[in-house]
């Protein structure tokens, strides 16, 4: 299974659901890929603890090698990188990811991280796509080659507002280029019970007929300890109550 966390609004969280769901994939036993195709590097930063160093190989490297032909070009495994969490591997992102694209998208290579996908699942049970907050170049080429997409929605009008383009832009892809892609379902982040406006959105949206997970992910402080320290939440606290939500949100999504 490969899923791509997807938003086009910045800051609902993409990174910290796409790197503790990898985590949990993995402190479960499956053999667990984390790709990082936005070039903040904030899911390779969670998992890592710091950016890459120069010489290590990342997803710009990966890219960086389709704009030239080889009889024996590296396989995809080649860029991945392991992580200090047992069964949790990396291909981590890179500042040059911006400077990559307008030549990757002139040569139009952009079923390249397709084929990639059929590659490494051979060798990994799950896999898990961070994208930029912007429908370009990479979360095209992710949702391309996936087979779900999940959409956090952290509770705001103007969140509720991008979800529609959003959606329709996923069913798009789908018609066009995947037609094994599905909207796997919105996941409400940072969810807080006792105020009215994220209830009374949340409501709306189960109206509209939208896809809304169970359980919500509560608000806590807990998670900005979690990425300080470089822990997802089921290596930092796993008996918290995110932690607990996240993990039956795992199970609901298997």
């Amino acid at each position: 299974m490969a899923l791509v966390v997807f938003n086009q609004k910045g800051g609902v969280g993409k990174s910290t659901i796409a790197c503790n769901l990898a985590a949990i994939s993995a402190a479960q036993g499956l053999r667990t890929l984390l790709i990082d195709l936005d070039q903040q590097g904030n899911s390779t930063r969670y998992l890592l603890g710091a950016p890459v160093g120069a010489q290590q190989p990342t997803v710009a490297s990966f890219f960086d090698q389709t704009l030239g032909f080889s009889f024996n070009p590296a396989p995809p495994a080649d860029f991945v990188l392991r992580t200090p969490f047992e069964q949790l591997d990396l291909m981590a992102a890179s500042d040059r990811l911006d400077e990559l694209q307008v030549k990757l998208e002139s040569r139009h290579k952009i079923y390249k991280l397709r084929e990639a996908l059929q590659q490494l699942g051979n060798d990994y049970d799950r896999i898990y796509i961070d994208t930029p907050p912007a429908l370009n170049f990479y979360t095209r080429s992710a949702l391309m080659g996936a087979s779900g997409c999940l959409i956090p929605f952290d509770c705001d009008d103007f969140s509720r507002q991008a979800l529609y383009t959003l959606l329709a832009n996923v069913q798009e892809i789908r018609a066009d280029h995947n037609a094994g892609l599905k909207v796997k379902g919105i996941v409400v982040n940072q969810f807080q019970p006792r105020a009215k406006l994220p209830q009374q959105l949340v409501q709306e949206l189960i109206a509209e007929g939208l896809p809304v997970l169970q359980p919500y992910l509560p608000a806590s402080i807990k998670v900005r300890e979690s990425h300080q320290l470089a822990l997802p939440m089921i290596h930092l606290d796993p008996r918290h109550k995110l932690t607990l939500a996240l993990v039956e949100l795992h199970a609901a999504l298997a």
